[in-house]
């Protein structure tokens, strides 16, 4: 995983995480969807932006997909998520 020290990731790492190829880390890097700065030849992506990075790389079905679950879940066990937050 990402080591809480280091403040940049390659292309390489974060395609690894998010299971992409580079080439499509690359992409997302020319069309500006993800911050990253040259050093080289190569890109590195500040740590902040891996969340943000994430987000890029899922469909919005899956996203609608996500909203749903989290949504059923707070319905479900809503009380027990706000009683594990005050712990």
């Amino acid at each position: 995983m990402i080591n809480e020290q280091k403040k940049y990731i390659s292309t390489s790492e974060l395609a690894r995480l998010l299971h992409v190829s580079r080439i499509a880390v690359f992409k997302k890097i020319k069309l500006g969807k993800v911050k990253a700065f040259k050093v080289g030849r190569n890109y590195v992506i500040p740590i902040e932006e891996v969340m943000s990075a994430i987000g890029t790389f899922i469909s919005s079905d899956k996203k609608t997909e996500i909203d749903e679950v989290v949504k059923k879940a707070v319905e479900e066990y809503g009380e027990t998520l706000r009683l594990l937050g005050k712990e």
